[in-house]
């Protein structure tokens, strides 16, 4: 192995949040509860 595992670990999170940058996606439910407070 090249890299330390926590090393790796860093860097694929920081692809991940890469991809969504808006946080996490909200469930269908979840969605779905907050268009009925409205």
């Amino acid at each position: 192995m090249t890299q330390s595992k926590s090393q790796e670990d860093r860097q694929f999170r920081a692809r991940k949040e890469a991809q969504n940058p808006h946080g996490k996606v909200k469930s269908l439910k979840r969605l779905a509860k907050e268009a009925k407070k409205d």
